[in-house]
C-alpha cells in the first residue's frame, strides 16, 4: 500500500480539461444564465457537497441482488466525456441522476476523494464514491463485494476507458483507496483487448 499526497494542481488540471466551453445542461442547451446565477454564490456546489456527504452516510446495504443502485454523479456542464460515462452506467444497468456543477472541488473533498486519485467526474453508488472513467463491470464488483474502501478511482482521463475512447487507448488501473489513506490496485484493465 501506498500512501497519497495532496496534488491540487493535478485537481485542477482534470477540472479545467473538461470544461472551459460554455456550459450546457444534459441535454445540450445552454445552460449559463442558470449556471451563472446559481453558482455565483456557490449555493448550489455547498448544497451538493452536503448532499454528497448525506448521500454516502444514508447508503443502506442493498436486499434485492439483481437490483442496481441509483449512481448520483456530479460532473461539469460542457464535459463530453462525462457524458459519455454516463450513458456506459446507463447502458450497463444503473439509473444515473446526472447533476452539473461548475464546481466539483467541494463535492469531491466532502466525498473524500484524495486529490491525486482526482479525475472530472465524481459518482456516489451506494456507499461508495467512484471516481472517473471506471468500468462499470468494475463498478458491480465493488458493489458485490463490498470492501472495506472509500472508494474506487481511475485518475485522470486515460485514453481507452469508458467516456475516453479513441486511438492511442493503452492499459491503465483502477485504484481503491480507504479511510486512512491507503491505496492499491483493484484492476488491470487494457481496453486494446
Amino acid at each position: 500500500m501506498t500512501q497519497l499526497r495532496p496534488s491540487v494542481g493535478f485537481l485542477l488540471l482534470i477540472l479545467v480539461a473538461c470544461g472551459p466551453a460554455e456550459p450546457r445542461d444534459a441535454d445540450g442547451a445552454s445552460a449559463s444564465h442558470e449556471a451563472h446565477a446559481s453558482h455565483a454564490s456557490g449555493e448550489v456546489a455547498t448544497a451538493a457537497a452536503g448532499e454528497a456527504t448525506a448521500t454516502l452516510a444514508a447508503s443502506p446495504a442493498r436486499t434485492d441482488a439483481d437490483a442496481l443502485p441509483k449512481a448520483l454523479v456530479y460532473k461539469t456542464p460542457s464535459c463530453g466525456c462525462c457524458n459519455l460515462w454516463v450513458d456506459h452506467l446507463r447502458e450497463a444497468g444503473f439509473e444515473v441522476d446526472a447533476r452539473n456543477l461548475n464546481d466539483l472541488i467541494p463535492v469531491k473533498i466532502d466525498a473524500g476523494v484524495p486529490p491525486r486519485m482526482s479525475s472530472c467526474h465524481t459518482a456516489l453508488i451506494d456507499g461508495y464514491v467512484v471516481e472517473g472513467h471506471i468500468p462499470a463491470e468494475h463498478v458491480k464488483r465493488l458493489l458485490e463485494e463490498r470492501p472495506d474502501v472509500v472508494g474506487i478511482a481511475v485518475p485522470g482521463m486515460p485514453i481507452g476507458s469508458p467516456g475516453m475512447e479513441g486511438i492511442g487507448a493503452r492499459p491503465y488501473q483502477v485504484l481503491s483507496w480507504d479511510r486512512q489513506g491507503n491505496v492499491e490496485v483493484y484492476a488491470e484493465v487494457d481496453p486494446r483487448r
